[in-house]
């Protein structure tokens, strides 16, 4: 019944934002902006979106190495595609996350080496995204002085700062250990085991910095993939956002959408848009057209995703 509850409580969130959004829209214009799109741009953009998808799945696969060797990239492909269904169905980007580390268990005698390189995989590419807004972000205060980049960029910093202390936590014994004891607390014991078996399972990566920093790389070439895609869109539809701004707002967009309060992000991908992208001039029908098209994309991407979770659900049957 809570679940329940939940589920329409995101989904009154999701109606409410869109009809925020909208409600501040010239419709007509709208309308008219999108049906003049640059068909063969659009086209490129979603081919440029699928790449993305297959390079975090490449990210992965070097992840793995150090703690599941042999797992079928075809696998893994499938798994990320799975995720990405369950990522755009879900109330927010982490439902994935869940399956692919289901999907992956059956390579592995531990489900928490299956959940630790999830967990790992995420928190590389959340590194990749925050690190690149921070430099554009750089960039973008020294070349424009909009004070409000300033804003922006310390935000950028913020989270680039918790996920280096997130690494500490996850790759240090010592931090390890003091956090091992905040499960001496009574609540807490019960998960004490789980947080042990977990913590070994993270220490697989302690000392692989090639493979970490490969797998950073590799996480920079999806981003830019990413980054492209939305350049291809604003351009099929006028132009009007620079490759800067989409480099400092595309990785903070993302960050915004882990905030579970609504359905796949649907209502706050399109105010996020339209609220980051304003801070540089961006128009605001330009912004939500641009968004309306990635959604389009994030509809179209997941369903290969869909069809190989029912294929699969038919098999075991």
């Amino acid at each position: 019944m809570r679940d329940k509850l939940t589920a329409l409580l995101k989904l009154v969130v999701s109606a409410a934002l869109i009809a925020f959004i909208f409600s501040r829209a010239d419709l007509a214009a709208l309308g008219a902006r999108l049906a003049g799109a640059n068909g063969l741009l659009v086209l490129l953009a979603l081919i440029a979106y699928f790449g993305a998808i297959v390079m975090n799945t490449a990210k992965w696969a070097v992840l793995l190495r150090a703690q599941v060797p042999g797992v079928p990239f075809g696998a893994l492909l499938r798994y990320t595609f799975i995720g990405v269904f369950f990522n755009n169905i879900l109330p927010a980007n982490i439902g994935g996350d869940v399956m692919r580390g289901y999907g992956l268990s059956a390579y592995t005698e531990s489900k928490l080496d299956a959940a630790a390189s999830v967990i790992v995989d995420r928190l590389v590419g959340l590194m990749a995204f925050v690190s690149s807004a921070v430099v554009a972000a750089l960039i973008a205060i020294y070349t424009t002085h909009l004070p409000d980049l300033v804003v922006v960029g310390a935000v950028a910093i913020v989270a680039l700062a918790a996920l280096v202390f997130a690494f500490a936590v996850l790759f240090s014994r010592r931090l390890r250990i003091v956090l091992a004891r905040l499960f001496d607390w009574s609540l807490l014991r019960p998960l004490a085991p789980v947080y042990g078996r977990l913590a070994d399972a993270f220490g697989a990566y302690r000392f692989r910095y090639k493979t970490l920093l490969a797998a950073y790389l590799i996480g920079m070439t999806g981003l830019m993939l990413t980054n492209a895609v939305n350049y291809l869109l604003s351009q099929a539809l006028g132009g009007g956002i620079s490759f800067l701004a989409i480099a400092l707002f595309n990785p903070l967009i993302a960050l915004v959408l882990l905030i579970p309060i609504s359905v796949g992000g649907l209502g706050v991908n399109q105010n996020a848009y339209v609220g980051f992208y304003g801070l540089v001039g961006v128009p605001h029908d330009h912004a939500l057209a641009v968004s309306l098209l990635i959604q389009a994309l994030i509809i179209i991407s997941s369903l290969p995703g869909g069809l190989l979770w029912l294929r699969g659900r038919n098999i075991t049957r």
